[in-house]
């Protein structure tokens, strides 16, 4: 019976902490582009810079 006066205000207390954390994250925007992530993959990356070519005359 002891235990349970100790562990129910651990467990509202480690509620408490995961509700603020998930407040937190809201408000931080940590959700606001869900799919931005996962269609970031399909996107083709820019070709690197091509060295200049030492027989160009065109100059």
């Amino acid at each position: 019976m002891n235990g349970i006066i100790i562990l129910i205000p651990v467990a509202l207390g480690l509620g408490l902490l995961g509700l603020f954390a998930f407040l937190w994250a809201v408000g931080r925007g940590q959700f606001d582009d869900l799919d931005g992530a996962a269609l970031r993959i399909f996107m083709d990356d820019e070709a690197p810079p091509q060295p200049p070519d030492p027989h160009d005359t065109a100059k």
